[in-house]
């Protein structure tokens, strides 16, 4: 789990970040994301919809799972950004840790966070 101070809080970060965010996209999932000069820490949040997960339970292992991978980059964000990490696809639960790990890798070099 990512620490506290990285995680947002409140629905009208969120919406700023789906309305002025850059995005980057795998078939799995998109990221959006936004600089914050107004913070000192990135924050990040995981969203995995009903719609593509039914079961409460598997919704929060992929956000486990997703923080996770997060986690161990954070010291690595050139700057303070605001990140959206959504769930496109129920395949990611299928995907073992190395896998998830390296699709993550990919889009945040594709969208040039590290």
């Amino acid at each position: 789990m990512i620490p506290f101070k990285n995680r947002f809080h409140g629905h009208s970060s969120l919406k700023y970040v789906y309305k002025n965010g850059k995005s980057a996209r795998c078939h799995i999932v998109t990221i959006k994301y936004i600089i914050n000069p107004h913070r000192k820490e990135s924050r990040i949040a995981v969203i995995v919809g009903r719609k593509i997960i039914k079961s409460a339970v598997r919704r929060n292992l992929i956000r486990r799972r997703l923080y996770e991978c997060v986690r161990v980059k954070i010291p690595d964000l050139q700057t303070v950004y605001d990140i959206a990490i959504i769930v496109t696809s129920s395949d990611l639960l299928n995907l073992n840790h190395q896998e998830l790990s390296d699709q993550i890798n990919q889009l945040f070099g594709q969208s040039r966070l590290i």
